[in-house]
């Protein structure tokens, strides 16, 4: 039996990375899970991936800055899986620059898809969970809620925000059973970090700086998610878990 048999898991941002690895973790472990991103075709190749594995799972696109479409999704998901237990927020976008090159569209951009997305997504499946002594919220953080680096003005504005925001619901919902926790993922080996892992000179200065003096698997994330969404963690809520390699320790 699989920990989180007989739960319904959404998670944004799942046509890859650590979206996908949480939401194949989690139907591992026995959940139904809807995978929400804008892009449909990759989605269909997570969905096949966890049908191969002998899990449960569906393709559900939007844009989750739209409030029209959460909660058109809202009732989408509702209407195939019935309630669902588990909300994981993933989605998010990061733009480099400095702060006297953005414009005010790329910022409400960052803004929107890494905070304003967590609140649409949240405001549209808390009650779901209401009523039933049970719920799981897990907020994809990153270490910048913690630390920052140069030409990361938005990106750090909008994940400390929303780790604020985790530590409110987690008070708000806790009378109801409802956990709500941040993960802060460091650096993984994930698509958007290939170029980086791929170039040998650039790959040894960044490990350099990592002291476990690795890339963090994208397993890893889902064997944490799993463990945050099980019974076994009813007594953790409104905090944060680095899994950073000790990146923030330094």
């Amino acid at each position: 039996m699989g920990k989180l048999n007989g739960r319904t898991a959404v998670i944004t941002g799942a046509s890859k990375g650590l979206g996908k690895a949480m939401a194949r973790a989690l139907a591992a472990e026995g959940a139904r899970v809807a995978l929400v991103s804008r892009d449909a075709q990759l989605l269909g190749g997570v969905a096949g991936e966890i049908g191969a594995a002998g899990g449960t799972a569906s393709v559900f696109p939007a844009d989750v800055t739209s409030e029209e479409q959460v909660r058109e999704l809202e009732r989408a998901v509702a209407a195939q899986f019935g309630k669902v237990n588990i909300l994981i927020n993933n989605a998010g976008i990061n733009v480099r620059k400095r702060v006297t090159d953005f414009s005010l569209e790329e910022w409400r951009r960052v803004l929107d898809t890494n905070l304003t997305a967590a609140f649409l997504m949240c405001r549209s499946f808390v009650p779901h969970m209401t009523g039933a002594g049970y719920g799981r919220i897990l907020n994809l953080t990153s270490t910048m809620s913690h630390v920052s680096l140069p030409e990361r003005t938005a990106y750090s504005a909008s994940k400390a925000a929303l780790l604020g925001m985790t530590r409110a619901l987690a008070l708000e919902l806790a009378a109801e059973g409802i956990t709500c926790n941040g993960i802060s993922p460091g650096p993984f080996a994930t698509e958007m970090n290939r170029p980086l892992m791929e170039n040998p000179q650039l790959n040894a200065q960044f490990l350099a700086n990592i002291p476990v003096a690795r890339w963090g698997r994208v397993e890893e994330i889902g064997h944490l998610a799993v463990y945050l969404c099980s019974e076994e963690a009813g007594f953790i809520t409104g905090t944060d878990i680095l899994i950073d390699g000790g990146w923030c320790a330094r």
